[in-house]
């Protein structure tokens, strides 16, 4: 198989900025067929990247030419298109959060082992260069022992972005299942797990809707977490963020603090208790904003993982491991306690 035949399922705004531009721009795949509810937004889709275009993702999943699918829906159909792609016998490639419970996350990966395809979760933050750069610092003894961390990721809210603006489905409750917390903070558990090597045990949380009138879903949400080792610290996720983007990260170690995506120009700085401060530009972060990176690196992951027959990078596991970090928040906040992981 030299070249990969994808299908990407559900054409908003993920697909049309990330999924369809990535996978165009890799030579070792061609997009066959895509598919949205919204028949013009399917038929435009398909004209721009000469591929089928469909209204059903059955009859997408029918077509044997597709190898491999995107799965960019709404988070309530993100397991059970997943399942039914799988068992279909396609390899499948599914925005987070991967599910909308631990039993839905399971299944997917029941599905992707019993018919031996691939499944990922397009967690991008693993692949931002400074994220890389502090785990190999944290990796090597750099940083010393790790005391605690902060992380944050917050914008203005999906109506900026989604191709549904304000009416998007991103603040229903039915069809997202989470607001802020699953959209961005997702993210934030992946990385940190990333980031520290290890899981966490315990969170806390509290879970507000405080921004978005529009809004049946969470809109801003702060966590504590506890590592296996014992390090502590915070995670804020929110869509009431006015202005810039934040998607900073901050390590506190032994030896030094290490500050991810906090400074515009440096993407990594290194600050020693000896007083040396080590400065890295290592290129943007994926972000909703102009300036980031062109390439969150996800499609070229999973195009490889699936051509060269090896274990996706994010695989289900990792991001079943993820998701539950969030399920658990919402407990914490549901039942005002210190949920155990």
């Amino acid at each position: 198989m030299s070249t990969l035949k994808v299908g990407v399922i559900g054409c908003g705004s993920i697909a049309q900025h990330r999924h369809l531009p990535e996978y165009a721009g890799n030579r070792d795949v061609e997009i066959v067929a895509v598919c949205d509810i919204v028949e013009e937004r399917a038929k435009k889709a398909a004209e721009k990247y000469g591929a089928e275009a469909y209204t059903s993702y059955k009859e997408l999943l029918s077509n044997h030419e597709v190898e491999a699918v995107s799965v960019c829906t709404p988070n309530y159909l993100h397991a059970p298109i997943s399942i039914a792609a799988l068992n279909a016998g396609k390899h499948v490639l599914c925005e987070k959060p991967m599910a909308t419970s631990s039993e839905e996350a399971e299944s997917m990966i029941a599905a992707a082992e019993k018919n031996g395809k691939k499944l990922m979760i397009a967690h991008n933050q693993r692949f931002v260069p400074s994220h890389q750069k502090a785990k190999e610092l944290i990796e090597k003894g750099e940083a010393g022992k790790i005391y605690s961390f902060r992380s944050a990721f917050g914008h203005g809210g999906p109506e900026g972005w989604s191709a549904d603006g304000k009416d998007s489905w991103f603040f229903k409750k039915d069809e997202a299942f989470i607001g802020a917390m699953g959209d961005l903070g997702v993210h934030k558990t992946d990385l940190l797990r990333y980031i520290l090597g290890e899981e966490f045990v315990e969170v806390g949380a509290f879970v507000e809707t405080s921004a978005k009138e529009n809004a049946d879903v969470d809109d801003t949400a702060v966590c504590v977490l506890k590592t296996e080792s014992g390090t502590i610290g915070t995670l804020a996720a929110s869509w009431s963020y006015v202005s810039k983007e934040d998607n900073s990260t901050i390590i506190y170690g032994e030896k030094a603090i290490l500050r991810l995506e906090d400074d515009p120009v440096h993407s990594l700085v290194a600050q020693y208790a000896t007083g040396e401060v080590v400065r890295f530009e290592l290129g943007g972060i994926q972000t909703n904003e102009d300036g980031g990176q062109s390439n969150s690196h996800v499609i070229d992951q999973f195009t490889a993982s699936v051509l060269e027959d090896k274990e996706p990078p994010v695989s289900g596991s990792e991001g079943m491991k993820s998701l539950q970090v969030v399920l658990g928040a919402l407990k914490s906040n549901e039942s005002k306690t210190i949920v155990k992981l």
